[in-house]
């Protein structure tokens, strides 16, 4: 829904970066493409802020809803995936990783935590195709032939996964070239390797021509740098991730997308039902237990019509807190997870002194501009004073702020390995 992301088809990348930039002290927005507010006011002080006057609140459909890029043209630069391959995962995943890479490679160690819980999470739905690019480190040629010698005892992910280890890369790299040798070959039966095996084949005329040989290919390709990752999306190619620390958000976020993409759900802007005479309480149940918020309907009628439109739709149910930054906000209402989505309509920002991130348990509209609210909220964790005049402040927790303040931490913008986020089983909403 995002339709700032989404003007670029290839560098799908640039959308991905643009949307988690945001640091812990950064506006809650829906597509975290906004950068930072300077959320950093000491908690109590109240800044003059200058509420200006607005007129009734607008919905309006969304002018840009969120469509998948389409794949890029031409030929795919790489040769084709074989049973040569080293490969984990599915034939029939959905995304395919293609990686070039070198085990000495300081940037190629820094991804592969993420791709390979990215793997871990998604077992049916990603696969990642590994190829050598040995660029002439002191020891990319040892360290590629031993991954090429333990597969030839069916061994090669034992050994890539053992290399690539963040402890055991950080005792390895600074060895000279011959006591790397010496080392990996003493390190071979504890991979279940058979060792005088390993030493045979980490010699022989086969393995080492396989050395060159992975370099040819990759050059071959257009490359000339570590690493080099392509993404394929049911066969077909769609962009060349590069950020190293967000590769485990940026995988994630390019799937659930695209699965979100085929079977897209959204809305025309809801009929307004709700009474500002009337009190509405929402209990979120999540998977920590339940959250109680009273509904400002008096002074955000807009907002809290959407909200329960939303909740009786089932539109929450099973969405995730993807972005949880404790002494800012919890942030949800994204059924992908990815802080992109929204419902198909957009309405006006709805804000009065009279409400104001003035205590933990505020509940706002998240957005990424003004007037651009859909089904993303946050909660915050603290008196937030510089949000006051930007967001719609719509709610307030009443009971299981304790649940808020237990939910699992989750910054996409920094996490090099996101955990799974807290999610919403439904939200029940009273009327009174």
């Amino acid at each position: 829904m995002r339709k700032t992301l989404f003007s670029l088809t290839f560098v799908l990348a640039l959308l991905l970066s643009a949307c988690g930039q945001a640091s812990p002290t950064a506006t809650p927005s829906g597509s975290t493409s906004q950068g930072s507010s300077g959320a950093t006011a000491t908690p109590g002080v109240q800044p003059t802020v200058d509420f200006q006057a607005s007129g009734p609140a607008v919905c309006k459909v969304d002018a840009s809803p969120f469509t998948f890029p389409a794949p890029v043209s031409g030929p795919v630069p790489f040769a084709p995936i074989t049973d040569k391959d080293w490969i984990r995962g599915p034939e029939t995943a959905t995304l395919t990783i293609v990686e070039y890479s070198d085990f000495t490679c300081p940037a190629c160690a820094s991804v592969d935590p993420g791709i390979r819980q990215f793997l871990n999470d998604y077992p049916a739905d990603a696969r990642l195709v590994y190829r050598h690019f040995p660029l002439g480190h002191d020891k990319s040629d040892i360290a590629t032939r031993a991954g090429e010698a333990a597969g030839k005892q069916g061994k090669f992910w034992e050994m890539h996964d053992f290399l690539f280890d963040p402890a055991t890369w950080q005792s390895w790299i600074g060895k000279t070239p011959a006591d790397f040798e010496t080392w990996i070959v003493e390190q071979a039966p504890s991979l279940g390797l058979d060792r005088q095996q390993f030493i045979a084949d980490l010699s022989s005329p086969e393995i080492k021509s396989r050395v060159p040989a992975a370099t040819d290919a990759a050059v071959a390709a257009g490359l000339n740098s570590t690493p080099s990752l392509f993404i394929l999306l049911d066969g077909k190619l769609y962009f060349l991730p590069q950020d190293q620390i967000r590769m485990y958000a940026d995988l994630q976020a390019v799937l659930e997308l695209y699965k979100w993409s085929k079977n897209p759900k959204a809305y025309e802007c809801p009929p307004m039902t709700v009474n500002p005479e009337k009190s509405y309480t929402a209990t979120i149940t999540t998977e920590r237990g339940d959250i109680v918020m009273e509904l400002f309907a008096r002074q955000a009628p807009m907002a809290v019509n959407s909200f329960i439109f939303l909740a009786k739709n089932g539109w929450f149910d099973g969405v995730p807190f993807h972005r949880v930054l404790p002494g800012f906000v919890a942030q949800t209402g994204d059924p992908s997870g990815t802080g992109v989505l929204g419902p198909g309509y957009e309405f006006s920002n709805e804000v009065t002194p009279e409400l104001r991130f003035d205590q933990a348990g505020r509940v706002g509209m998240a957005n990424s501009g003004p007037d651009t609210n859909g089904s993303q909220f946050f909660i915050a964790y603290a008196p937030l004073p510089d949000l006051d005049g930007k967001y719609t402040v719509f709610g307030q927790v009443i009971k299981g702020m304790d649940v808020v303040n237990n939910l699992r931490p989750r910054n996409p913008a920094s996490d090099a390995v996101l955990l799974p986020g807290d999610r919403i089983l439904k939200v029940t909403i009273e009327e009174k």
